[in-house]
């Protein structure tokens, strides 16, 4: 039986806008499930995904989400990736927010999986994604009025391999710091790779001010390559400001100036405590207002 999903129809439950998902470039209701029972991305993580934000109708920084992305693919050994390029991101997250009458600031999630079969060992490299969005309320990064109170989590920690640089599916440190972030009432929480070093947080990358110079976790050290990371790198540079990729000893938490995270979504964030310790947001700011100018 052919199916349509020709327009946006008010659902007969809740009375609300139907919203649709854009699955292998075909439209489908958010509440139809289109995963099978052999789906990899399901079975074995066998996947990676984008978060993206679109702010007053243009996708941000999409030809950096789709360099990661072709990395990503490539580290998996997935094809396809010469397809999702930039041209892609842009064509397709516009053509779902038409399609779900989103306006101009929209939150996005790409995820991609191996389409093949297969235990352990798939019987075919293609691959397929699904695209989701949702609305933002605001047309900028919104600065955080109220710093964020963080610990570290230690119970454990994440390896440092070829493919910790990526944004992969499989998530499960990510949850279980959640689940410790959720007990313990935090903000968040930072992770330390398998040498006991600052790595990133849950949905972040991690920066700590300490003497007037900005500090990140170095690639070398396991953090995924945020897109984010890169763009406030880069910024910082261009405004006079170091920034130094480094190993990074958490004990540096207890006499840093500031500390400040940054993803995709939220820009970049204040942290203001970690246990009795307070921090400032000079730098942060700075950086921050100078985000919402590019």
């Amino acid at each position: 039986m052919e199916k349509l999903y020709c327009r946006t129809e008010l659902s007969p439950l809740t009375n609300k806008m139907q919203q649709y998902i854009l699955h292998n470039d075909e439209f489908v209701t958010s509440n139809q499930p289109i995963l099978n029972a052999g789906n990899r991305g399901f079975k074995y993580g066998d996947g990676l995904f984008e978060t993206m934000r679109m702010c007053g109708g243009r996708l941000q920084f999409a030809a950096q989400h789709a360099d990661r992305l072709h990395a990503g693919m490539k580290a998996l050994k997935m094809d396809g990736s010469t397809l999702l390029d930039e041209y892609f991101l842009k064509q397709k997250t516009t053509e779902l927010c038409k399609k779900n009458k989103l306006k101009e600031n929209v939150r996005f999630r790409l995820s991609i999986y191996r389409s093949g079969e297969g235990l352990y060992t798939p019987d075919s490299n293609k691959s397929g994604y699904l695209l989701e969005a949702s609305p933002l309320p605001d047309d900028h990064y919104e600065f955080n009025k109220k710093g964020l109170i963080i610990d570290v989590y230690d119970e454990l920690t994440k390896p440092v391999n070829k493919l910790s640089n990526h944004k992969t599916s499989n998530s499960l440190l990510y949850v279980m710091a959640g689940l410790y972030k959720k007990q313990h009432r935090l903000d968040d929480a930072f992770i330390l790779n398998q040498h006991g070093f600052l790595c990133e947080s849950i949905s972040s990358n991690i920066f700590v001010v300490y003497d007037q110079k900005v500090y990140t976790p170095a690639l070398s050290e396991g953090c995924v390559a945020g897109v984010m990371r890169n763009v406030v790198m880069n910024m910082a540079k261009l405004n006079g400001i170091e920034v130094i990729e480094a190993q990074i000893n958490p004990e540096i938490l207890k006499a840093a100036e500031e500390v400040f995270v940054t993803n995709a979504i939220s820009g970049i964030r204040w942290v203001m405590g970690y246990g009795r310790k307070r921090y400032f947001n000079e730098i942060t700011k700075i950086l921050s207002v100078k985000l919402n100018q590019l």
